[in-house]
């Protein structure tokens, strides 16, 4: 029996994660010795750490070892727009990614399951220096550069799950953008699961040199059926001094995919960051962070969450301060319906050493019935004497008074509550490019009569069809 036979094929991984799962994907994937000795460390740490038993997770009652941790695409990268899955592109326009944006975007990569499969570079990107291709392909062209930053922001013993991910990730996007430079336009990815009970790890990995900038963009959904998946992402930022990275997620999983993802940035001298994080299905355990490391760095968290029937949304914030007159500022948005449940879990910390910071944090709640929750976790911990931390919170039903004035002006129930919320959540949309301002209007709306907060025109109702 040959070495080869020791490993797992693509397709046919089982459940449950043992080093035999972890050599047979870095083989798959024909990685360097490193690659595979950060797999096993991390495996090593998985092992020792027990699950979580703060906020929601006990009541989830996930067991990891279930899941089947790697799945094959079964399909190879496609060269062309025209090549790939019809389903693939039904989905991104679920998304509400534009057709000019799908294809002229400098950069855009599709992950299916644990594999990428779509991924195309134009030579614009490349003439400017800047790299932008799948994590796996890094690690074959640029190992050097993924060697000195891959668990740099976030390490295997950072937490379970940032352990687990660092031993499984498979797909998820690189870029590098060279001093001085720009993305022309957003960098775009997309992210999909297919495969019932089945985990999903990307890797995500962003480093912007001296006075660079990076604007990036992703969309994660999957296909509705009754097994659950497991996704745990790991993205990590890199802001070198004076450079600015802008990242958005919009992510509309099945509700029931558990989604604890770990991101974080790492600020230098000047830089900044800003996460923008719009969260639609799944049960969710996210809270994007950054660590303003350099003097006069900033970062920004924008964050909106929906909760609806049978949903837990545990989203927020983490800002650490470090460095001497820096700013931060979190604002959040959680909308339930349906009974659902929506949290804000934030973290604010100012070191002894972080003189003239200054940190502002919002988080806002809105209830559209009386069997949904809205629950603020705010952490505030400021060790220095020379910080300004202002911390305001405010938790409300749908205003009875301002349906009725915007009714008595001619509006439906049903139009004033969609206006009322896309008011509520305004503050975070208007971040967003304008193609996903107005699709997020749509995707309100549809969220809405999913939930049963308004109705359904007659002619954009689901058809029913037989379970059988």
């Amino acid at each position: 029996m040959g070495t080869e036979a020791t490993y797992y094929e693509p397709d046919q991984f089982p459940p449950g994660i043992t080093r035999r799962v972890v050599e047979s994907i870095s083989h798959i994937k024909n990685e360097p010795g490193w690659v595979t000795e950060f797999r096993l460390k991390a495996l090593e740490v998985y092992e020792s750490k027990p699950m979580p038993t703060w906020g929601f997770i006990p009541q989830f009652k996930i067991d990891i070892d279930s899941y089947v941790h790697y799945v094959g695409s079964r399909q190879k990268k496609k060269k062309s727009w025209d090549e790939v899955d019809p389903e693939v592109l039904r989905s991104f326009e679920r998304l509400g990614i534009p057709e000019h944006e799908r294809r002229y975007l400098a950069g855009l990569e599709a992950m299916n399951d644990s594999e990428t499969v779509y991924a195309n570079v134009k030579k614009e990107l490349a003439d400017l220096g800047i790299l932008f291709c799948d994590i796996d392909t890094a690690i074959r062209e640029y190992p050097d550069i993924v060697k000195k930053y891959l668990g740099s922001v976030v390490t295997a013993e950072d937490n379970k799950f940032s352990a687990l991910n660092s031993a499984v990730f498979s797909g998820g996007s690189f870029a590098y953008c060279p001093r001085g430079v720009k993305t022309p336009m957003p960098l775009q990815a997309y992210f999909k699961v297919t495969a019932a009970s089945s985990g999903q790890y990307e890797r995500t990995l962003l480093i912007a040199d001296e006075d660079s900038e990076i604007v990036y963009s992703e969309g994660c959904s999957s296909v509705q059926d009754s097994g659950t998946n497991f996704h745990t992402a790991v993205v990590e930022l890199v802001a070198h001094d004076r450079a600015r990275i802008h990242y958005t997620t919009i992510q509309n999983w099945k509700k029931n995919m558990y989604n604890w993802t770990v991101k974080r940035g790492l600020c230098h001298e000047a830089a900044h960051i800003t996460w923008t994080d719009v969260n639609i299905g799944a049960q969710t355990i996210k809270y994007p962070g950054i660590i303003l490391k350099g003097d006069r760095s900033t970062g920004d968290v924008l964050s909106l969450a929906f909760a609806g029937g049978g949903q837990i949304q545990d989203t927020g914030a983490r800002i650490i301060h470090v460095g001497k007159d820096t700013r931060s500022n979190v604002l959040a948005k959680g909308i339930s319906l349906d009974g659902g449940i929506n949290s804000y879990r934030g973290l604010v910390k100012f070191d002894k050493g972080a003189t003239g910071a200054v940190s502002h944090v919002k988080c806002d709640g809105l209830m559209m019935d009386n069997r949904s929750e809205s629950h603020a976790y705010p952490y505030n911990d400021v060790s220095g004497e020379h910080g300004q931390l202002n911390y305001e919170a405010t938790v409300s039903r749908i205003n009875d008074d301002q349906l009725f004035y915007l009714q008595s002006r001619g509006l439906s129930e049903d139009e004033a509550k969609l206006l009322i919320v896309s008011g509520f959540c305004e503050g975070v949309v208007r971040d967003l490019n304008i193609e996903y301002s107005v699709e997020m209007t749509r995707l309100i709306r549809m969220i809405l009569e999913d939930g049963r907060a308004i109705s359904a025109p007659e002619e954009t109702r689901p058809v029913t069809m037989n379970p059988s």
